[in-house]
């Protein structure tokens, strides 16, 4: 079984709802309990102008990364995500694999771990609250030093609940 890292974010109509949706449907899919982080508001990435709350949640499952894949994304599009938006749209809800065990991945269908997570501080500061001795599976850096690396972004954690 390993342990998958997961990014979720939402910046379009009940965020939080979206989020909570999210971690039902990752807690069903889990085969153990489910870390969660603290929820963040975090400025956008990209053109979009409206402001994400973003999470990081690790589930334990027997599926592979191919299997878990297409059942991220149909949940996304379940939840009103249009697949053919350009890049950095604004989205309902949005699940990104960020490590999956020590697993590295890259085919033209998946990238293990994801290819810009180190420059996301709305993944990387969620992912040190639940595993704050974390390292990159594909560098062996750590989460601090990947932290004091990534650029600048506006962000704060929420008192908003599971």
């Amino acid at each position: 079984m390993d342990s998958v890292v997961i990014a979720i974010g939402s910046n379009v109509g009940n965020r939080h709802q979206h989020l909570r949706d999210a971690h039902q449907f990752l807690n069903k899919i889990s085969e153990k309990e489910i870390l969660v982080s603290p929820i963040y508001l975090t400025e956008p990435v990209g053109p979009s102008r409206r402001y994400f709350l973003n999470a990081v949640i690790t589930i334990s499952t027997s599926l592979t990364p191919q299997t878990l894949l297409p059942k991220l994304k149909q949940f996304e599009q379940d939840h009103g995500r249009q697949p053919d938006l350009p890049r950095w749209s604004a989205r309902t809800i949005d699940l990104d694999i960020i490590s999956f065990g020590d697993l590295v991945i890259q085919n033209d269908s998946l990238i293990i771990p994801h290819p810009e997570y180190e420059k996301r501080l709305f993944v990387l500061e969620p992912l040190r609250d639940i595993h704050p001795n974390w390292n990159d599976p594909k560098t062996g850096t750590n989460i601090d030093t990947l932290i004091d690396n990534a650029p600048g972004l506006q962000m704060k954690k929420t008192t908003l609940d599971w």
